[in-house]
């Protein structure tokens, strides 16, 4: 890991990410892509240097509260952060100067900043959003194997729920003959079911491959599953997006498990995520 100076944390659209890079090493990551002109090795973390007091400069100069999200391209969570807590200390900023948060994780770590979530959530709001992608552990463990398992996750959820934070799961990538069964999906669903999660966000059935991680991930299918290279190679030649051939079947599965349960999906996913709650205000206006 490293450290590197930066000007701003916050996009123009509040994200947030404090790192760059990652060692999760999920064989399918997007975030090596090549167009994202990384200037050091993928695994070597850049830290971004006081990125608490920069968020904090560029909090208080925002005209309006809002929801600040963090673990688009970085999850907020990596083993290091627990050595070095940039994302907790962003959480402090952030519940300090009354805006909401939003995390998109794979780890259990998360559950360290219990506290700071429902200091916030009682404010304003406080979503964390968790990554599913393999329900078998196993399996899971080969395709993304430094993150949290499913199992571990999936309790997270369970235990963010009863602290009172809502949830969101994230559904995919489902990387065409490794994990996008009928079986699979519906085992994940069932335990957003148990989980009562508040919503689901799936950009579709299939995964994405571009210069820089396609390379990566067919390194991967030689090592992990000898053949199937080349039946990618043969079905979808260089394209940047990979449909699963069962896509149709897995989308009606989830639409309609989403309609049942009550669970928001996608388009009301991200409004729900965007909105911006007082509670402290909404409060005041019902007592008078």
């Amino acid at each position: 890991m490293h450290f590197a100076d930066y000007k701003t944390i916050l996009s123009p659209q509040n994200g947030m990410n404090v790192y760059r890079g990652c060692t999760h090493g999920c064989i399918y990551c997007d975030s090596r892509s090549t167009c994202y002109q990384m200037d050091h090795d993928f695994e070597d973390i850049r830290i971004k240097r006081d990125a608490d007091k920069i968020l904090d400069i560029q909090l208080k100069k925002r005209r309006k509260k809002s929801m600040i999200s963090t673990g688009a391209m970085t999850d907020p969570y990596l083993h290091l952060e627990m050595k070095y807590e940039v994302t907790r200390k962003c959480l402090e900023v952030i519940e300090k100067n009354g805006f909401g948060v939003t995390l998109l994780t794979k780890s259990d770590r998360v559950l360290r900043d219990l506290d700071l979530l429902k200091t916030i959530n009682k404010k304003t709001k406080a979503v964390v959003q968790m990554t599913l992608t393999i329900y078998d552990d196993e399996l899971s463990q080969i395709v993304e194997p430094h993150v949290s398992t499913t199992k571990e996750r999936i309790s997270a959820l369970h235990i963010l729920k009863k602290e009172g934070i809502p949830t969101v799961v994230w559904l995919g990538p489902f990387l065409p003959y490794i994990n996008d069964d009928e079986e699979n999906l519906i085992a994940i669903l069932d335990e957003c079911i148990k989980a009562r999660i508040k919503g689901i966000i799936c950009f579709g059935f299939g995964m994405t491959l571009r210069d820089g991680n396609r390379q990566y991930y067919y390194e991967k299918l030689d090592r992990y599953f000898p053949g199937l290279k080349e039946k990618y190679q043969r079905n979808y030649g260089n394209s940047y997006n990979i449909g699963s051939p069962n896509r149709t079947k897995l989308a009606n599965i989830l639409k309609q498990t989403c309609i049942k349960n009550g669970i928001l999906l996608n388009k009301e996913t991200f409004e729900y995520l965007g909105k911006f709650d007082n509670a402290v205000t909404a409060t005041q206006m019902t007592l008078f």
